[in-house]
């Protein structure tokens, strides 16, 4: 444990900001769980709303630094291509 009053109040904001940052990943996740099942569902228009709703969602854990602006580049591309595929058909 901290002794010093910095240390304590830097464990203090520490544990704020996990929790908060746990509560957005979570959201994150379960975005990214909603457009997947839409898109193994099979409905196009179901699957390209998700993804609308989705990417604004993943670029702002990029501009808050939880993610690498990559992996959300890849989450993106990769469900972009699969709502391609199924609106051709």
């Amino acid at each position: 444990m901290a002794n010093i009053k910095q240390a304590k109040k830097r464990a203090r904001q520490t544990e704020v900001r996990r929790t908060h940052n746990a509560s957005l990943r979570s959201r994150m996740r379960t975005h990214l769980k909603r457009a997947t099942s839409a898109v193994n569902g099979g409905d196009a228009e179901k699957a390209a709303e998700a993804y609308k709703t989705t990417v604004p969602i993943l670029d702002g854990m990029v501009s808050k630094g939880l993610i690498h602006r990559n992996k959300a580049a890849r989450h993106k591309s990769r469900l972009n291509k699969r709502i391609r595929a199924l609106a051709e058909g």
